[in-house]
This record gives C-alpha cells, structure tokens and sequence, in this order.
C-alpha cells in the first residue's frame, strides 16, 4: 500500500513518522523547494493532551523536552491604558502542561527523525483521482491512501467536500524585534520570558518572546472585512510607514505598546483570519482523508497545531492497526476526530468571540481565571 501525504507541516510529517515508526512507509510530497525555503514563523504552545500526546506516540518527546520552553507559558495581560490584569510567572518545577518552541524547531525535529528522502520537496499538488496524483510540473506518482495535510487553503480538501474557509472578521499585521535583549533590554525586560497582551477598543496588541531571541509583535484588527488591507490604507510596501500607521491605530493606548511597534524592523507580515465550518464532516472515502487545518482550520488561539499533531500521530496509528484494511482505519479516525476536533472548534470560536469584545481584556482575566 502507497501512502502519499501532501503538507510537510507539523500533521503530515507527524503522520509520516508515527508511520516510520511502526513499519510503515510513507511519502511526504510539498511545494517548498526546501526546509528553508521560507521562515516558519513564531511560537507554538504544545499541549499535554494533544500535541504532547502525539510526540510521544513519536517517540520524539524526549528531544522535544530538551528544547522547549516552559518559561514561554508566563503571560502578562493588560488593558489598553496599561492597566496590568494579570500576570502569570512559570516557576521552575512547574507542570509540562504548554510549553512553547519554535515553529522552526518542531519541524525540523519531526524532518531529522524521518528517513532521507521521505520528503520530496519542490512537488507541488494539482490534482489527484484514480490512485494518480498529479503535480505542477508535470510529474505524477500513485497512490493507494492520500493525505492532505496542505493546510488552511487545501486543495485536497475538495476531493471530500465543497467546504472553503470564511473570513472572521478578524486582520492582523505581523511585525518582529531581532535580538531585542541587546537592541531593546528595557523592552526585553517589559515582555518578559513569554507572551506580552494588550486588548481592548476592538484591537490586541501581542508581544511574544521566541527561542532565538526574536520578540514577534502582532497587531489584530476585529470587526474588520476580507478587503481591509486593500481598503484600509495601511502602506504595507512601506515599512517605516506601516508602523506610523498603526502608531495612529493606537491613538490613546499606553505609550509602552507604541514603543514596542516602533522598535520592530522592516518586515511586515499581514494575515487574514479565517476558519472552516465548526463541526465539519464528510462522507468517509477509502482512499483519501485529511487532517489538520486541511480538516479543521479553526480561530488562531492554540489549538490548530496540536490538533494536527494528534491527527497525524491517531491516523498513523490507525492504519498500523488496519495494515490489511486502510479504508476501515481512516473511518475509525475520522469518527474520532470529527467530535475531538469538533469540540475544539467551538472552544476556539468561543475565545475568538471574546477577543472582539469592547471590554476583551476583562473578558480574557474571568476567562483565565473563572470564579
């Protein structure tokens, strides 16, 4: 039996090593010309129920102990006007409950772990039906199961259902400080080992602290439409006038979040939130599944990487339960994770919900601390 999975992000190559590990070989096919080809960009928090969960079915967890963060599950959340709300400091001996790595990191954990050439990078997916994927370049390879694992905007996904992602209502600008304990130690010392959080007027201001020194700083947007950054008139081509533009995004906000903005560099990232339907299922097919945010694409608060990390590690191990039957495996982890993802969804949307609240911040503190 040939698997083919298309998505070299953190479900596939899952997928494709829980595989390894039990026998089984599997072929990783992704656009990229190569693991560097472009930056994967900031943190993840990986949970112990889930992504945890699936690294361990990976026999990775050990590796990914020695280079994870437990300091990045401090937090610091504020209003606005600088009130601080609450602010959490990991002690030493604290639970493993989300510590936080590098997207770059996890990744090339799980691409170290596979055998050589288990990655065909540089084969981009156009098509696929009758066991025949079909690349951009022409090239073609077979398969008996196929995996998409492509993402938010998956082009397998329509081999199972018409479903597209929709926009929440929700733009953000992605900037970043390089090495800001020796360009900014004052602002090191303000964001702190972990995540920095500002709400409120329909905005957020983030701040979070990577591995490698970098502090990502990103700026949401809510209530906003799937043409805002055409219609807004932030000057994205034009960095230093980008960041004087959202300065003014931030008129009345404490003087501390403007200085954060003006001390990142020139690259400006913007991003379009969208989700797919909570509560997405399709009629199960024997040849091809998907998983991750190809399956689920849900609110950017969490949850999207460890569900695709417990997707790729389940549905691994149910086809080396089912060698003989791959069409029963995938059913049994599709009824699986239709509910987990399900009920992760609607948590997530329910968060989001809260971000665009006017009073966010107060709403996040009862949300981190229920009475």
């Amino acid at each position: 039996m040939t698997i083919a999975i298309v998505g070299a992000g953190p479900g596939g190559l899952a997928l494709a090593r829980v595989l390894h590990v039990n026998g089984i070989d599997a072929v990783v096919y992704e656009r990229e010309a190569s693991r560097d080809a472009r930056g994967q960009g900031g943190m993840l928090d990986i949970h112990a129920d889930t992504g945890q969960r699936a690294l361990r079915e990976a026999g990775l967890f050990d590796r990914f102990s020695a280079i994870a963060r437990s300091e990045g599950q401090d937090m610091r959340l504020l209003e606005p006007d600088g009130t601080l709300l609450l602010q959490e400091d990991t002690p030493d001996d604290a639970p493993f409950a989300r510590p936080e790595i590098d997207r770059s990191d996890l990744r090339d954990l799980l691409l170290d772990s596979l055998p050589e050439h288990t990655v065909r990078w540089g084969h981009a997916y156009e098509s696929a039906g009758d066991g025949v994927l079909r690349f951009g370049d022409g090239g073609s390879a077979k398969y008996d199961l196929l995996v998409g694992a492509d993402g938010a905007n998956s082009r397998v996904r329509a081999l199972l259902t018409d479903a597209r992602p929709a926009h929440l209502g929700h733009n953000l600008v992605e900037l970043r400080i390089p090495d800001i304990d020796r360009t900014h130690p004052d602002l090191a010392a303000m964001v702190g080992r972990g995540t920095y959080w500002a709400l409120g007027d329909g905005k957020s201001l983030a701040a979070q602290r990577n591995g490698d020194g970098t502090v990502r700083v990103s700026l949401s947007f809510y209530g906003t439409d799937e043409e805002w950054f055409a219609t807004s008139g932030i000057p994205l081509d034009e960095p230093a006038a980008a960041r004087a533009w959202l300065i003014e995004r931030l008129s009345g906000w404490d003087a501390r979040f403007t200085a954060l903005i003006e001390a990142c560099d020139d690259v400006v990232v913007p991003r379009s939130i969208t989700a797919l339907p909570v509560g997405l299922t399709w009629p199960s097919a024997p040849d091809v599944t998907l998983i991750g945010d190809a399956a689920h694409l849900m609110p950017a608060v969490g949850e999207g990487a460890n569900m695709a990390l417990l997707d790729g590690a389940l549905l691994g191990l149910a086809l080396a339960a089912r060698p003989d039957d791959f069409p029963a495996a995938v059913k049994a982890y599709e009824h699986e994770m239709f509910e987990r993802a399900g009920a992760a969804a609607r948590m997530s949307e329910r968060v989001h919900d809260l971000l665009m609240a006017p009073d966010a911040a107060r709403k996040m503190l009862a949300f981190f601390q229920p009475d």
